[in-house]
């Protein structure tokens, strides 16, 4: 996803410089051009050629280093970055850059950045709390930069608490987030719902299905990252979902269409990818278990759940646009082209469960895209990938 991005990562003096090298190495893997510029102090953990490795490119650790090409290092590399990625960055630094001072080869470097820029601070707990660090944390977020919040646990100095570099994961996510894809839906409102939902048969069980709300979260992603607005209502799930989405976290089939229906009105495009309980019991008094002799047989008074995507065809708005899925075994075309008619959609993403690669819990999908015109069959692909094919038809269609 960051095929032909040039990222500069920043490494200070932490004990945190260890995982740097697991970023530098993600990147490298989503196909970016990694730059790598170190403290003094950062080699005191990590050696250079760590990084030299990883990257393939010389990693720079000092101003007045004379083995450089003509041009001026700290300029060239901050004109060439579409980002600058300080991880970690420790509280020394960030005192520095909030400062404007300019003393090493990094904080050089980084004051002649005019591309967008990320910190992901690193650092023992008092420090990190102390509020000069807090001061100047908030004053790199009034210049522009991203900070990627250091995360809570057991940290090197054997206290507990914040200050833990976030995983170098969700540090890929958050460049991914801010360089990977124009900023095309600037301005749109999305709601996206994902997941399953639960109902509840008494206080210990309930009814359920298999989704894992990948699909759902993977559009969700994908139209914060192109610069929408995006709200997430979200099944139970234990899929990591961005900051820079609104999740609003649901149970059941009512929870859901309780906060869809209520926020249906202001949004630009919804997108229905949550796989919701067709059944709820119909209540916890008529919920008498029968047993037959071989202790197997369950039956369980159910009444149908209020269907999302109907209301929503009944109640579009005259310029919003309404985007469902149909997940079939049979007859995939057929079924989902009434699908699509019935309930007043514009445009409805098919999959046959039975396909190898499509489905519930898996990475990838296969899916054709059918509007009142056309259907466009995509191969196999990446729930992220597909994601974005789903957000560029639905873009075409405004």
């Amino acid at each position: 996803m960051l095929s032909g991005k040039n990222i500069l990562l920043g490494v200070t003096g932490g004990i945190a410089a260890y995982k740097s090298a697991d970023l530098a190495s993600k990147l490298i893997k989503q196909h970016a051009n990694v730059d790598v510029v170190m403290t003094k102090n950062a080699t005191e953990f990590i050696a250079p050629l760590t990084f030299e490795a990883l990257t393939h490119n010389r990693c720079v650790t000092d101003t007045f280093d004379r083995n450089h090409p003509w041009e001026v290092e700290h300029i060239a590399l901050a004109d060439k970055a579409d980002i600058l990625v300080i991880a970690p960055a420790t509280a020394n630094c960030i005192a520095k850059l909030a400062a404007g001072i300019a003393d090493d080869m990094l904080t050089t470097t980084a004051l002649a950045c005019t591309c967008k820029k990320i910190i992901a601070p690193a650092m023992n707990t008092h420090m990190y709390e102390n509020p000069v660090t807090q001061r100047n944390l908030q004053t790199l977020k009034d210049f522009g930069y991203i900070i990627v919040e250091p995360d809570e646990g057991y940290l090197a100095c054997g206290t507990v608490g914040k200050g833990r570099m976030e995983e170098p994961a969700n540090i890929v996510d958050a460049i991914i987030h801010e360089i990977a894809t124009p900023k095309d839906m600037e301005g749109i409102k999305v709601l996206v719902t994902a997941g399953p939902t639960r109902e509840a048969i008494d206080p210990v069980r309930y009814i359920t299905n298999h989704s894992t709300g990948k699909m759902g979260i993977a559009l969700a992603k994908a139209a914060a990252g192109r610069g929408a607005d995006v709200t997430l209502v979200l099944g139970p799930t234990d899929i990591q979902v961005p900051p820079y989405v609104n999740v609003v976290p649901i149970t059941s089939a009512k929870d859901m269409f309780d906060e869809v229906t209520s926020r249906a009105k202001e949004q630009d495009i919804i997108i229905k990818a949550a796989a919701v309980a067709d059944y709820t019991p119909k209540t916890v008094a008529d919920n008498k278990i029968k047993k037959n002799d071989n202790d197997s047989d369950l039956s369980i008074p159910l009444k149908r759940t209020e269907d999302i995507l109907k209301w929503l065809g009944e109640h579009k708005g005259e310029n919003q646009l309404l985007c469902g899925f149909s997940m079939e075994t049979e007859n995939m075309l057929e079924n989902s082209r009434k699908k699509l008619e019935k309930k007043n959609l514009d445009m409805i993403c098919a999959n046959n469960l039975k396909v190898a690669g499509a489905g519930f819990g898996v990475d990838t999908n296969v899916i054709t895209l059918i509007t009142k015109d056309s259907e466009t069959e995509l191969p196999l692909m990446s729930k992220d990938s597909a994601a974005n094919h789903i957000l560029d038809e639905l873009t075409k269609m405004r």
